[in-house]
């Protein structure tokens, strides 16, 4: 079957390669129509690792997608040929404790599409379990459904804060997570979100939302306009969506007495904690590792109208420009929050 394959760093073909064709009792079939490319996507591409994650023998991108299902297995009872769905893209042991205790994105056998050694889903069609396959709204678009996974990162940073309705929040890094936990947390209950950030044209992207307060840190200092926007009280929470090791010194210094830090991008290197810092406001702090149980939720968000994903889809290209579509994110431009593949069938 034709796929996107990172042979080895810096290396894409656009090539066949034996995948999974047959559909098991519990799975089904579906033909790939949108596919994101993620930032980790163009990590394992640019880098040929993400921490102990090392591709080491050639592997199929993409795991944010959408499609529609051709086949479906024996068991199969919620889900019929025809379906629009997306997927998500981890798959855990269900007889494992940690998805017993309902934390299976933590499950240690979990497996993750492009995640190595397991392929991913840049490719005319997956099986994948219908456990983890879910049915888009009429009105939602394929290119939508390809943004559920993202948002799901969104949808579990909110959930990990504990929002109380009207809470102001602090998001650090104007990335498209940070952008989709900005909106999620504006679903959740925040009042408004302070987005901050160095890139204008990206701040700028996020400025289009209502609610959402960006802060250029390279024109204005961010503590200042903290306590302009909470009577110098301090945010209710942080969620640090970076990954900069240079955001973490005064990482405490935003939140209110009590508040919380809520950590969803992953540095490359050790970071600089102030435990003081955190301490002397008895912050709680939260931790977020992709996602759990927060799937079906974001996709009623976003058929219900709260939630509009659509401004931050960039550019679409063409299965067969796969290769161009990585290239250009490899390059990073600040005009950039997300570019899809879409698969013509």
């Amino acid at each position: 079957m034709k796929a996107l394959v990172l042979e080895k760093q810096h290396v894409l073909s656009l090539r066949d390669i034996d995948l999974p064709s047959q559909t098991g009792p519990d799975d089904v079939k579906i033909a790939i129509h949108t596919v994101g490319i993620c930032g980790s996507d163009v990590h394992y591409y640019t880098h040929g690792a993400i921490g102990k994650f090392i591709v080491k023998a050639p592997m199929v991108l993409g795991h944010e997608a959408s499609g529609t299902i051709v086949e479906v297995g024996a068991k199969v009872k919620s889900l019929k040929v025809g379906d629009r769905v997306c997927m998500e893209p981890g798959v855990a042991n269900m007889n494992s404790r940690a998805t017993k205790l309902g934390l299976y994105n933590l499950d240690g056998d979990l497996t993750f599409w492009a995640t190595p050694p397991d392929h991913g889903c840049l490719t005319p069609h997956v099986i994948h379990p219908a456990a983890f396959t879910y049915k888009l709204p009429d009105h939602v678009s394929f290119a939508e459904g390809a943004m559920v996974e993202p948002f799901a990162v969104g949808m579990q940073a909110a959930t990990r804060a504990r929002i109380q309705p009207g809470d102001v929040a602090l998001v650090t890094g104007c990335g498209p997570i940070g952008i989709m936990v900005a909106l999620a947390a504006l679903a959740g209950g925040c009042a408004k979100v302070l987005i901050s950030d160095i890139s204008a044209p990206k701040l700028k992207i996020a400025a289009q939302y209502a609610g959402i307060i960006p802060v250029n840190i390279t024109q204005q200092n961010l503590k200042e306009e903290v306590e302009k926007h909470t009577s110098g009280w301090g945010v209710d929470l942080v969620f640090e969506c970076s990954g900069s090791p240079r955001v973490y010194p005064t990482l405490f210094d935003h939140i209110r007495p009590g508040g919380a830090v809520v950590i969803v991008g992953l540095p490359v290197e050790p970071v600089a904690f102030d435990v003081a810092g955190a301490v002397v406001k008895e912050a709680r702090i939260e931790t977020v590792f992709r996602y759990a149980n927060v799937y079906d939720r974001a996709i009623d968000l976003m058929g219900s109208g709260k939630v509009d994903l659509k401004p931050l889809i960039t550019a679409t290209f063409d299965f067969n420009d796969s290769i161009k579509a990585f290239e250009r994110a490899a390059e990073g431009r600040p005009t950039d929050v997300k570019l899809q593949i879409r698969l013509d069938h």
